[in-house]
């Protein structure tokens, strides 16, 4: 039973900075997509993921704090699947071009740049 209660209450932490939104399609042709770090991608984690409600500076939701590059490349594959899936931010919706920046910087590598 005790462990039960730990595997419920672990599942709503990972869960609870997330939106159910359903999947989608997640192929972009990623050649004319802007896909850099300091650019593109650290504005969208800035101004979505650390956040006081989500993912900044001593949060325990999903992967924990997203406040800069190491975080965000270390959790990068999480990162894409929520996003790719629709569950994140989770207050707001980013844009096409917002999505396809993250998405396409994930899989080139996820570069420092």
């Amino acid at each position: 039973m005790k462990n039960i209660l730990i595997i419920s209450i672990i599942s709503i932490l990972i869960f609870s900075c997330s939106k159910d939104r359903g999947v989608s399609n997640t192929t972009v042709d990623c050649s004319l997509v802007p896909k850099s770090f300091i650019t593109n991608v650290n504005p969208i984690v800035q101004g979505f993921c650390n956040t006081a409600s989500c993912h900044a500076t001593g949060s325990t939701n999903g992967p924990g704090q997203l406040t800069n590059y190491t975080e965000v490349f270390t959790n990068r594959v999480a990162i894409r699947a929520a996003i790719a899936a629709g569950t994140m931010p989770k207050t707001s919706t980013l844009t096409t071009a917002e999505k396809n920046s993250f998405l396409c910087w994930i899989d080139s590598g996820a570069p420092n740049n």
